[in-house]
């Protein structure tokens, strides 16, 4: 990891775009239809199987219940009183937005702030922002963050880390942070479904932690509706099928 670079990770994340749904089942469709002329029934069949998950992956129900067993249960916040610090996970950023003048946090990132800022209003503890990937043209995450953290909900972070990479750094450097602090108990507050893969790094780490999930996309309750065919479904199988594969990445590595 010591040659990793933002140049490696953009790549990383752009391979991996091609094993996932819907590239990888464009791909597959592409590859029956070219041979369809030398072997006709096994084209076919691959063009059918990719068309179809394709359809699969488009719908409401089938994108809610890829979440539904990576996500945990909600706070209570009865358990945060256990706690020393909230730690915010960066979740990407808008790049070059308009209105804001440049690049600011994403809806990802936004909805961590504000349940961050609500869990840190509500138990007075101190808030660490974790996220980088910045260059000499474009700031770390974690600045952005603060920035609207400040900005938009009023509250004041006390530690900023802004050299991390991936899930694992952002681990990783915010307990050398929490340590140096004297903190050893932290609420984790990123996507539920970030949650298994966020939690084992922090305390693989060193750190004990309490999940505070927000961003719920998992199956609760069944509508009609679900079965209508959405461009979001894909988008949101999109982003579970790669949580998927990150975290088997990360169990297989670890």
């Amino acid at each position: 990891m010591n040659d990793f670079t933002l140049e490696t990770f953009s790549l990383s994340y752009f391979l991996a775009s091609f094993l996932l749904p819907p590239v990888l089942l464009l791909i597959t469709t592409a590859i029956g239809t070219g041979m369809l002329w030398r072997r006709r029934a096994g084209a076919q069949a691959l063009i059918v199987v990719s068309l179809l998950g394709l359809f699969a992956l488009s719908l409401p129900i089938v994108a809610f219940s890829l979440f539904t067993p990576l996500e945990v249960e909600p706070l209570d916040l009865a358990r945060a009183k256990d706690a020393q610090a909230i730690v915010i996970l960066a979740g990407g950023r808008a790049r070059g937005a308009l209105e804001w003048g440049g690049d600011t946090v994403n809806a990802f990132t936004l909805a961590r702030l504000r349940y961050g800022a609500y869990l840190a209003r509500q138990t007075g503890l101190p808030v660490l922002l974790t996220g980088g990937l910045g260059n000499a043209e474009r700031e770390p995450e974690a600045v952005l963050m603060q920035r609207a953290l400040q900005r938009d909900f009023g509250i004041t972070p006390r530690w900023i880390e802004t050299a991390s990479r991936t899930t694992a750094e952002n681990a990783r450097f915010s307990a050398d942070m929490m340590r140096a602090a004297g903190v050893s108990r932290v609420l984790l507050v990123t996507h539920s479904f970030h949650v298994p893969r966020a939690q084992a790094q922090f305390e693989r780490a060193g750190l004990k932690v309490i999940p505070a999930p927000t961003g719920f996309q998992g199956l609760r309750t069944f509508e009609w509706l679900q079965l209508v065919p959405t461009a979001d479904a894909w988008r949101l199988s999109h982003i579970a099928l790669r949580e998927w594969l990150a975290l088997a990445r990360d169990r297989l590595i670890s």
